[in-house]
């Protein structure tokens, strides 16, 4: 069951992976192919923690590795596999409703790997991006979200954040957002933190309303 919601702010924040984007294959094959190269236990059924930067997964995995020396292999084998890579249901229409100014991508992927997948997809480029290489704290940290609104021109409780995993809607929350959850990589009850939960972008709709944006969706009922 779901509820029609209508509420207004000044910009949304959008996470890439999960939310705009499904690169979840190519994410599972190459992360395979690193924890092999790498020596990881079970290599072959290693689970990748989703909306988590690839140098702090690194980071935990191989302590003794020079950690930019792993990010470019993994970065190099993600922007080499794009076999089927898609965009989500909803996404390029909300994206191009959108004035330019009023919308960021706030990601755990490099600036270098989220526009090779933004290329990839055909969806458009915004102007203002924080990737994982531009923050000093990744998701859950809300580093990336505070810096997100700040590119906005707006403080993080002025604007939605919209997540598809637990550790992007714990970033938004602790930086203070409301967070609109996406159901995909991840369930209902695991994206429970979130404001409002919909099953895909094609439920929301935008437009401009008092100098910022007016959404209204069908969130599903909790």
């Amino acid at each position: 069951m779901s509820e029609v919601v209508r509420v207004e702010t000044k910009g949304l924040l959008f996470d890439m992976d999960g939310v705009l984007i499904s690169s979840i294959g190519s994410v599972v094959r190459c992360w395979h192919i690193w924890a092999k190269k790498y020596n990881i236990p079970n290599a072959d059924t290693y689970e990748v923690p989703h909306g988590v930067r690839a140098i702090d997964i690194i980071r935990s995995l191989r302590p003794d590795i020079d950690p930019l020396e792993g990010l470019q292999v993994i970065e190099d084998l993600e922007i080499a596999d794009t076999s089927d890579l898609r965009v989500l249901p909803g996404a390029k229409e909300l994206l191009e409703s959108l004035p330019s100014e009023r919308w960021a991508i706030v990601t755990s992927a490099t600036r270098r790997l989220m526009l090779s997948r933004l290329e990839a997809a055909g969806l458009p480029v915004p102007g203002r991006i924080v990737s994982a290489d531009e923050v000093e704290k990744g998701k859950p940290d809300p580093e990336p979200y505070r810096k997100g609104a700040q590119l906005l021109g707006c403080t993080p409780d002025e604007c939605i954040v919209v997540e598809d995993a637990p550790s992007g809607v714990g970033a938004g929350k602790a930086a203070g957002s409301r967070v609109l959850g996406v159901v995909g990589t991840h369930t209902l009850a695991q994206l429970e933190q979130a404001d409002w939960i919909v099953e895909s972008l094609e439920k929301v709709r935008a437009e401009v309303h008092n100098g910022g944006l007016a959404l209204a969706f069908a969130a599903e009922k909790r």
